[in-house]
């Protein structure tokens, strides 16, 4: 009797700790500039929050630039840490300064990380997370990453739900299994538009939205970078359609075919083996 009121009493407490906690407290969210994609999310991007995103060996710089993205609209203007393996870096190559600054991104506030092995690199995440003076966290696994389990990613969620800090996974020829994130995305390379004098055009992602906690999914965006505005901007082909309506096909040299989409710069020194990888 001793036993079942104090656990009664226990239970009363827990629950009167969780009234305490506002119920309809909204998440906190960055816009990432596509109307439709920000909608379906509610906003845009949840901070504090684990996103993982999805790309195939071959569309690796799609995808890489596409974290990069997010996760710099998430960071704002604290710095943005990257942590990846010495076999990761190997085989994707190292990112080079100058282009990133030429997609409108900030490589001073760029910090890589590189571990000898994802046990530590998950170890070095869930510390990094916890430093509420950093503004993101991109996470980059190859392959299975069974490391990379249920527990593991939600010890990630909590840490970043605990410091407002924005986790976002970038799974490299990985298959989703299950996980904690706020949203699980698949991204593609997908060909851009060139710009007047056929000059290569915004750098072009075919993004799926694979699953959101807390709600609708199975969407398809066709996303472009906009290195001006450093935010995403509409579908190529919405933004083609606009053109077309203007009558600028023929006047502004629009109508040219496409060209594939830009992807994250890469080093000049590294070895042509390294970049077929």
């Amino acid at each position: 009797m001793v036993e079942s009121v104090t656990t009664l009493a226990a239970l009363r407490r827990r629950i009167a700790s969780l009234e305490r906690i506002p119920a309809g407290q909204a998440v906190p969210r960055v816009a990432t500039g596509h109307v439709q994609l920000d909608r379906a999310l509610g906003g845009g991007l949840s901070r504090g929050r684990l996103h993982e995103l999805f790309g195939s060996i071959e569309d690796e710089g799609a995808a890489a630039g596409l974290a990069l993205g997010f996760a710099q609209l998430l960071a704002g203007e604290e710095p943005l840490l990257w942590l990846r393996t010495a076999a990761a870096e190997q085989a994707g190559g190292m990112a080079y300064g100058p282009g990133l600054a030429a997609l409108g991104m900030a490589p001073d506030r760029l910090l890589i990380g590189v571990m000898t092995e994802e046990a530590m690199l998950l170890r070095a995440a869930v510390d990094a997370l916890r430093c509420p003076a950093l503004g993101a966290l991109m996470i980059e696994l190859r392959g299975r990453a069974p490391l990379l389990d249920l527990t593991a990613s939600r010890r990630l969620a909590l840490a970043a739900e605990g410091s407002g800090v924005t986790a976002v996974i970038l799974r490299i020829g990985g298959e989703p299994v299950p996980s904690a994130a706020d949203t699980r995305w698949q991204v593609r390379a997908a060909p851009s538009i060139p710009l007047p004098g056929n000059a290569p055009g915004m750098s072009a992602f075919d993004l799926s939205l694979l699953r959101q906690r807390a709600g609708p999914d199975g969407f398809h965006w066709r996303l472009t970078w906009d290195s001006g505005r450093s935010s995403f901007a509409k579908a190529d082909e919405e933004a083609r359609d606009e053109r077309h309506d203007h009558g600028q096909d023929s006047a502004g040299g629009y109508g040219q075919a496409a060209l594939s989409g830009a992807v994250v710069p890469l080093s000049a020194d590294r070895s042509a083996s390294d970049r077929a990888a």
